[in-house]
């Protein structure tokens, strides 16, 4: 191709530059727009990974620095653990209650890969881990939750073996209680989280050991023992003997108390069938009730101590007088009788040895409902008692308190009482005429007298140690005496109300006592109820069943206690005089 000239003319060049020109303006014009948004797009890129980067660093900062522990959760439950109980020991110092560690199985379901697995594994040692509350638990999102508190140290071994990610251990305090059931309805128990739900260990609390731990001022150093009145060793025969009673007379419960009647320390107090706190569990049965301060019952003839005291105390009536118990009293439909009736006048010590029914109604007939009300009151018997256990009952009382009633209460039906509150108003028969409160901590007997409440004169009291001892010696109590030893006391036969009735063959006996008489110290009551017959006897009342019980406890427990016993004492000395 050749080329003409005209195309290199000035107008061919012209045209040729005008055809050109934009094709080079639109690139120019292109590449400056692109380098003008550059640096736009980089500082945002590089904005985006600086904060991703950044966010990046500051989580591994923050697990850098974050503890191993699991949540807050942890902390609250290592605030538990450093809370701790006081020992408690008796009145010579043995243990009763203290603190132990335990191993506790957590659980922090964020580290858990495998919810199955785990389950499958710890069911495998504890079956009791393998429901779906547990499995709800571990499939959430929580940092920590308790699996189960207090397991054993095998139990801690066997699952540590399993290596499960997620799931841990925690040590923590834990009430031992050596003896048992030996004393388990005056110390009580605690529950999972060291707080006192029963007995002396809930009294505790409510003076200040709990605001202690919820500060966190309850350490293992800054707490000192807290001695109780009871002794061990008295505690342990009571409730053996019991345990013997029921097992010889086929009852269903027995009940023992020992008071020491010039401080009202309670000595020893069992009730079976018991429980063992460390099985707290086994408080929750019925059966397993503290019947000692938290049952109420009809006491029967031991209530005419009471009554007879109350009628010496009026100067109305004396050791001299007789009552008409010739033949029975009949009142509104009712006929009260006696048992083994004498049918002719009594003589006041012939009406207590005799546990005449006509005879105790009719001085309290004579004397009026006022004042066997205030006298009943002055004993404690009317209210409820005053002392440290959280478990005490109220007595109940008749709705109307009429003439049948006041001479059925004269002999111990119609009013229900604690065992605890027939003790104590027995301690002031026999202790100088004095009320005093009963205490599950030592007192001191001038401590004691600061408190305590004459309720009726030195005169009465040294009386009704008279008749007592009496009826040890020439009543229904014989089988209560123990050589070397001035025993006194009196029973109580009462038949049981079911379904609004007395039923003949269901019977609660009991046994009032005091010992040494003529300078007494202690007071034991025992309650068995509904002992059956031993082989060949016909008869299951107190003077067969209570008053042997009593005699085999003091037998025991007087040496311990620091009463000496006369050698050459005859088991029927009476006192001198009263």
């Amino acid at each position: 191709m050749t080329a003409d000239a005209s195309d290199f003319s000035p107008l061919a060049a012209s045209a040729r530059s005008r055809l050109h020109t934009p094709r080079v303006t639109s690139f120019v014009s292109n590449s400056m727009s692109e380098d003008a948004g550059t640096p736009g797009r980089v500082i945002m890129a590089m904005a985006m990974f600086m904060f991703v980067y950044g966010a990046i660093a500051l989580r591994l900062i923050d697990l850098g620095m974050a503890d191993e522990t699991p949540s807050s959760a942890y902390i609250g439950a290592q605030q538990a653990i450093t809370a701790s109980r006081p020992d408690l020991v008796d009145r010579n110092g043995e243990l009763l209650a203290t603190d132990i560690k335990a191993p506790s199985l957590y659980a922090e379901p964020r580290k858990i890969v495998d919810v199955d697995e785990v389950i499958d594994k710890l069911s495998s040692v504890m079956p009791e881990l393998g429901t779906e509350t547990i499995r709800n638990r571990l499939m959430g999102n929580a940092g920590f939750v308790w699996l189960k508190r207090e397991i054993t140290p095998r139990q801690r071994e066997e699952i540590h073996r399993l290596g499960l990610p997620g799931i841990g251990f925690l040590t923590e305090n834990r009430r031992f209680f050596p003896g048992g059931p030996t004393a388990s309805h005056i110390l009580g128990l605690v529950n999972v989280d060291e707080q006192g739900i029963a007995g002396m260990e809930k009294y505790l609390d409510g003076q200040g050991i709990a605001d202690l731990q919820k500060f966190g001022f309850a350490t293992s150093q800054s707490m000192k023992p807290i001695a109780l009145s009871i002794d061990v060793r008295a505690q342990h025969v009571v409730r053996d003997e019991l345990l013997k009673a029921i097992d010889r007379y086929q009852a269903i419960a027995a009940i023992g108390i020992v008071l020491d009647v010039h401080t009202g320390e309670v000595v020893a107090m069992s009730s079976v069938p018991d429980f063992d706190p460390n099985d707290p569990a086994e408080a929750l049965k019925p059966e397993n009730l503290n019947r000692a301060t938290a049952g109420v019952y009809e006491m029967g003839s031991v209530f005419k101590s009471f009554s007879l005291a109350m009628a010496l105390e009026s100067g109305k009536v004396s050791m001299d007088d007789t009552v008409d118990a010739t033949k029975p009293i009949r009142m509104g439909g009712f006929t009260i009788n006696d048992f083994h009736g004498l049918h002719r006048p009594l003589t006041l010590p012939e009406v207590f040895v005799h546990s005449s029914n006509i005879g105790t109604a009719r001085m309290t007939m004579e004397l009026g409902i006022p004042w066997q009300q205030e006298f009943f009151r002055r004993l404690g018997l009317l209210e409820r008692t005053r002392t440290e256990l959280p478990e005490v009952a109220a007595p109940l009382l008749p709705s109307k308190w009429g003439d049948l009633s006041a001479m059925t209460i004269s002999y111990g039906h119609g009013i229900s009482v604690t065992p605890m509150q027939t003790a104590v108003a027995g301690a002031a028969l026999v202790n100088g005429g004095y009320m005093i409160d009963p205490t599950f901590l030592p007192r001191t007997r001038e401590e004691a007298q600061k408190t305590a409440v004459r309720v009726m004169s030195k005169r009465v009291s040294d009386q009704m140690r008279y008749l007592l001892r009496l009826n040890a010696v020439k009543g229904s109590g014989r089988n209560a005496r123990v050589p070397g030893y001035m025993v006194g006391g009196k029973t109580g036969t009462s038949e049981k109300i079911v379904n609004g009735r007395y039923v003949h063959d269901k019977r609660r006996n009991s046994f009032l006592s005091a010992f040494p008489m003529d300078d007494p110290r202690y007071v034991v009551l025992v309650t068995i109820d509904e002992p059956k017959p031993e082989e060949g006897k016909h008869y299951a009342t107190a003077g067969y069943n209570t008053a042997p019980v009593v005699s085999k406890i003091i037998a025991r427990i007087a040496p311990m206690l620091g009463v000496v016993p006369h050698v050459t004492e005859d088991s029927d000395k009476m006192l001198v005089s009263y």
